[in-house]
């Protein structure tokens, strides 16, 4: 599992932009969804999920809004803004990139 976080930490703000890429969501809720999509095995930090929600809105590629929830705690909604698209495009170009070149060093 270590060798997994090391080799993802890298990504967390593309693998937020591809969450947000599909719908608006929160925090609890994009952790849960990663932790379905590997089947258990990856889970960001609570810190690292948020430190890269700050980031990602400092940068303009997100944006952030207080949800209306009947019950319960209010829920800190995020939203991919048109530049985050245009991030997401480019991250993604570079890591089919990336990944291309590290298939040929390691074969």
């Amino acid at each position: 599992m270590s060798m997994t976080s090391d080799m993802l930490r890298g990504h967390t703000e593309t693998i937020i932009l591809a969450h947000l890429m599909e719908h608006d969501s929160y925090g609890y809720q994009i952790n849960k969804d990663i932790l379905e999509k590997t089947n258990g095995i990856y889970e960001l930090k609570e810190a690292t999920l948020y430190s890269a929600f700050r980031r990602l809105e400092q940068m303009g590629n997100i944006t952030s809004y207080w949800g209306n929830e009947g019950s319960g705690a209010r829920r800190r909604y995020y939203a991919i803004t048109e530049e985050g698209k245009e991030a997401y495009k480019n991250q993604i170009s570079e890591w089919e990139k990336t990944k291309k070149i590290i298939d040929e060093l390691i074969k």
